[in-house]
């Protein structure tokens, strides 16, 4: 579902080349455009009047038409909108983007780069950018406008250096929505309590040894 079909060649296109394409396209266009003409109504028609129908998408063939279609319900969200990277200034210090957020990239590429307000960031990062080069953080998407080359997200903890086993673990059980939170002292309490615990007499003679 991922992959866009821009165009479909059928053998003979691909050994003949463009060329061959658009000299068979403008064939089929001017066959159209004759057999119109003589299937008309008996009425005189201008060349005016035959513009409109040379062009007109409905009389293509199909192999020359290219499918559009239109998003009109989300079924799921399939991604935690989470995404592990590091932030940096904008390039731009003169314009008024620079005085207001910073720009979060992710580690993973296929997650697009996120505008994040200088309020989430650590106090320090205006004045000392380069002491957090190789610190990692978690930001979450929260919006993409539809005039805007990057998306909006908000900054949601620190999580350490990179390349450092911890910080690097909490970052992708982050992204994937793994709740690696303590255990509720609901569901401690399902446990045995007094320890140590050990299989009573009965239970094993109930059971098949296999260690």
């Amino acid at each position: 579902p991922d992959v866009i079909i821009e165009a479909q060649f059928d053998d003979n296109d691909a050994e003949h080349g463009q060329d061959h394409l658009q000299d068979t396209l403008a064939d089929d266009i001017t066959k159209l455009s004759l057999d119109a003409g003589e299937k008309g109504d008996g009425v005189h028609r201008t060349k005016q009047d035959d513009g409109p129908k040379v062009n007109d998408p409905r009389l293509l063939p199909d192999k020359f038409l290219q499918r559009t279609a239109k998003v009109v319900y989300i079924l799921e969200k399939k991604h935690s909108r989470a995404a592990t990277g590091f932030i940096k200034l904008l390039a731009d210090k003169n314009s008024e983007l620079f005085r207001r957020c910073a720009m979060f990239s992710p580690v993973d590429h296929r997650v697009p780069r996120a505008y994040v307000s200088l309020a989430d960031c650590p106090p320090d990062f205006m004045t000392r950018p380069e002491d957090y080069s190789n610190m990692l953080f978690i930001c979450r998407i929260v919006d993409w406008k539809e005039d805007s080359n990057f998306a909006t997200g908000q900054l949601a903890k620190s999580l350490g250096q990179a390349g450092e086993i911890e910080p690097e673990t909490e970052g992708i059980l982050t992204e994937y929505g793994v709740d690696f939170s303590d255990f509720s002292p609901e569901a401690l309490e399902c446990l045995p309590q007094s320890l140590p615990w050990v299989i009573s007499p009965g239970e094993m003679a109930k059971r098949r040894d296999l260690r």
